[in-house]
């Protein structure tokens, strides 16, 4: 590993030079096809999530929305091949923020440490460190990472991810890590991607989303309430290609005062919402769905069944 990282590393940051205009006709012209065309990557899962999600909707359509989910997604991947050499300048030109200063104020005025940020596997995700660019530099930006399991490209995507300058807290340490923050007192905004799949024993709350019941991550809204901090959620869109736009929509100034998984839920409405208007945008190829409601309750009703036979 230790010869191939500046090898890969190499040839991504070679690549990524050439202008994004070149990348996209690449996109079209290369990645699309083979991808949607010849290797099928996850078209079934991509269908069956869609048919699932949108059932008022026609064969048709469900094919129309797959193939911009593929368009976008082949750009998504160049766009995120890029980062190992944009400037600065581009990728504010490029990801804009909005209510970030307002965002900023609050949390000076009211006197907080944290600023927990809910976002999804929604538009270009990635882009998103460069928020280390907007914040004042007494202010320090992280967000919460699953570590890949291959180690060469897990270290490759630190480095990238790294480069705007925000830190990236592996998901098991967080709650070490933001104790570590507080002691500091260092205000610190933290980015929170919690739409992924958990595992069993992860799982506490389900709520409604698209189309099915769904199991949340509750880690953020609880640390953010022991940590009293303040919630925003990132309403991010794509004005055009290239270009993405996120609004800072605030969810809670004082979380200790809200109803436990309300947050989640609130949380999960408005991902919901953003990929009703444009499902194309969001990460339809990953197995969302793949742990269902019924069989965690059956896993539930078996594990008390077991703790009943095992105390008679």
């Amino acid at each position: 590993m230790r010869f191939l990282y500046p090898i890969i590393y190499g040839i991504c940051y070679v690549f990524s030079l050439l202008p994004l205009r070149v990348h996209y006709f690449i996109s079209d012209v290369v990645l699309f096809p083979f991808i949607y065309y010849i290797i099928q990557y996850r078209r079934k899962v991509v269908r069956k999530n869609l048919t699932e999600c949108f059932p008022q909707k026609n064969l048709e359509d469900i094919i129309a929305i797959e193939k911009r989910y593929y368009h976008w997604f082949t750009d998504y991947l160049l766009e995120t091949l890029k980062l190992f050499s944009i400037s600065r300048e581009e990728i504010m030109r490029r990801m804009t923020f909005e209510g970030i200063d307002e965002a900023v104020e609050r949390m000076t005025n009211e006197n907080k440490t944290f600023m927990f940020i809910y976002l999804g596997h929604y538009c270009n995700w990635e882009w998103i460190a460069s928020l280390s660019y907007w914040i004042p530099e007494s202010f320090h930006a992280a967000q919460i990472y699953h570590p890949l399991y291959n180690k060469l490209f897990d270290r490759i995507f630190l480095q990238v991810r790294s480069r705007p300058g925000g830190e990236n807290i592996p998901m098991k340490t967080v709650l070490k890590r933001i104790i570590e923050l507080k002691k500091e007192n260092r205000k610190t905004l933290i980015g929170f991607i919690s739409d992924q799949a958990p595992k069993w024993n992860s799982m506490h709350h389900w709520t409604e989303f698209l189309n099915h019941k769904t199991f949340f991550f509750i880690g953020a809204e609880q640390i953010g309430k022991k940590t009293d901090a303040l919630f925003y959620y990132m309403d991010i869109s794509r004005p055009r290609r290239g270009y993405y736009h996120c609004r800072f929509r605030l969810m809670a100034d004082d979380a200790k005062g809200i109803p436990d998984y309300e947050l989640t839920d609130q949380y999960a409405k408005l991902l919901e919402e953003n990929i009703q208007k444009h499902p194309e945008y969001w990460l339809w190829s990953h197995k969302r769905w793949k742990r269902t409601y019924d069989q965690w309750l059956q896993r539930q009703e078996e594990n008390n069944n077991h703790q009943e036979t095992k105390h008679t």
